[in-house]
């Protein structure tokens, strides 16, 4: 695979344009002209999945923050199905004022818009990038009930007993089903499908025992990893994690040069004026360089990143791209 945070760093470091079909064009005008006093009321970031996963933990941390900036309370509502696209539906269609805001991520932005076949209705292409908040690495990890204590032990366990380990995604099309379909198929090793609804769900099976499997956001992941009830096998990201020194990378063991992870980001309903997305910009930026918000992200092995509505955009085109290519040059479908 390429380099996926060298293309993600390459972006948010150039001035480059806006992407076509993302929300950027006239359709931003509508609202151009409401008041200027932002926030007026309370604001909802709508998180697509449920809570306890990467993205809702992700909004819980800059919510507090953006709320003392707004002097506004700034509510997290979850609204999850459908890989995501429900909540990005839903604030698709909220009035274009900046008060509803979604948490988007990777795989609901630029994977599983391809992956599910959404030709007609693509409710992420009525919505306006605002910023990124932050890039999240994958670490691949097991329940503590599998034997296995090392990649090879698990490739192993997998060949020798095939179809009966099972791994938990988030849905088709989000970045931890593309991750353990890739992992298969370089492994040659038959492993169970088991979707859920979102991080949360899967950290529960995971803790039961009921899933084996999983590619989990560090960001996630840290307390079951701290409390051993999670055992970390590999990091998906070229280069070992400060978080897990001893942890190999993927691409160190059985799958060289792989690279890959998930971000998450602010967007608003197309239609929203620019003026007022700068400005949401401007003060996630802002939180985002707070020590008590940027140090809770490293905590927990995420990275706070901002960027500016236009190369938000930018970064999601070239991520839809890449990922359609890769997803059928691999042969990877929905279901």
């Amino acid at each position: 695979m390429t380099d996926r945070v060298g293309v993600r760093r390459g972006l948010l470091a150039a001035g480059l344009g806006l992407a076509s079909g993302l929300g950027l064009g006239a359709g931003m005008a509508r609202g151009e002209h409401a008041a200027d006093r932002f926030p007026s009321r309370p604001v909802t970031v709508v998180v697509p999945f449920p809570a306890n996963g990467a993205s809702d933990i992700g909004a819980r941390i800059v919510a507090p923050a953006l709320s003392r900036a707004w002097d506004q309370p700034v509510i997290i509502e979850n609204r999850a199905g459908t890989s995501g696209t429900i909540g990005a539906d839903y604030v698709a269609h909220a009035s274009p004022d900046g008060h509803v805001l979604l948490m988007g991520s990777l795989g609901a932005l630029a994977i599983a818009p391809g992956l599910l076949g959404m030709t007609e209705h693509d409710p992420s292409r009525e919505l306006v990038p605002v910023s990124m908040v932050a890039d999240l690495p994958m670490v691949l990890v097991v329940a503590d009930s599998v034997r296995a204590r090392s990649i090879a032990e698990l490739v192993a366990e997998a060949r020798a007993r095939p179809g009966e380990l099972s791994y938990g995604s988030s849905g088709t099309g989000h970045p931890r089903h593309v991750a353990a379909e890739l992992f298969k198929q370089a492994t040659r090793t038959d492993i169970r499908h088991v979707p859920l609804r979102g991080g949360g769900p899967l950290l529960v099976e995971l803790r039961a025992a009921r899933i084996d499997v999983a590619f989990l956001m560090l960001i996630e992941a840290a307390e079951g990893l701290r409390q051993r009830w999670l055992r970390p096998l590999a990091v998906s990201g070229p280069v070992r994690v400060p978080m897990l020194p001893d942890v190999p990378t993927l691409a160190e063991t059985v799958m060289p040069g792989f690279d890959m992870g998930n971000w998450i980001g602010l967007l608003a309903p197309q239609g929203t004026a620019p003026s007022r997305v700068e400005r949401i910009a401007d003060t996630l930026r802002d939180v985002l360089a707070r020590p008590e918000v940027a140090d809770r992200f490293v905590g927990l092995g995420g990275v706070p990143q901002s960027s500016s509505p236009a190369r938000f955009a930018e970064l999601i085109s070239v991520e839809r791209a890449r990922y359609a290519a890769l997803l059928r040059r691999r042969g990877i479908r929905a279901g």
